[in-house]
């Protein structure tokens, strides 16, 4: 959602509810110059994209040996 920087400042309360689930990006002369998003939202949609992406015999050791290793192969 766009709204003007004056929009903003007339129902502030409206738009912060309103940044919970989705970016509200403000512009001045019509041109974008902030957005209002919520902290959490980036989160949470990141971890959501992570489920499901190792096999289930990922073993959390095991990947941290290999990047220890790949990461002294490069010094």
């Amino acid at each position: 959602m766009s709204v003007t920087a004056t929009e903003l400042k007339n129902n502030l309360g409206k738009y912060l509810l309103l940044s919970a689930t989705e970016d509200v990006f403000i512009t001045k002369n019509g041109k974008v110059v902030a957005k209002l998003t919520s902290p959490y939202e980036n989160r949470v949609q990141t971890a959501r994209s992570l489920f499901g992406i190792l096999p289930r015999e990922a073993d959390i050791d095991e990947a941290r040996r290999e990047r220890t290793l790949s990461g002294s192969a490069k010094l």
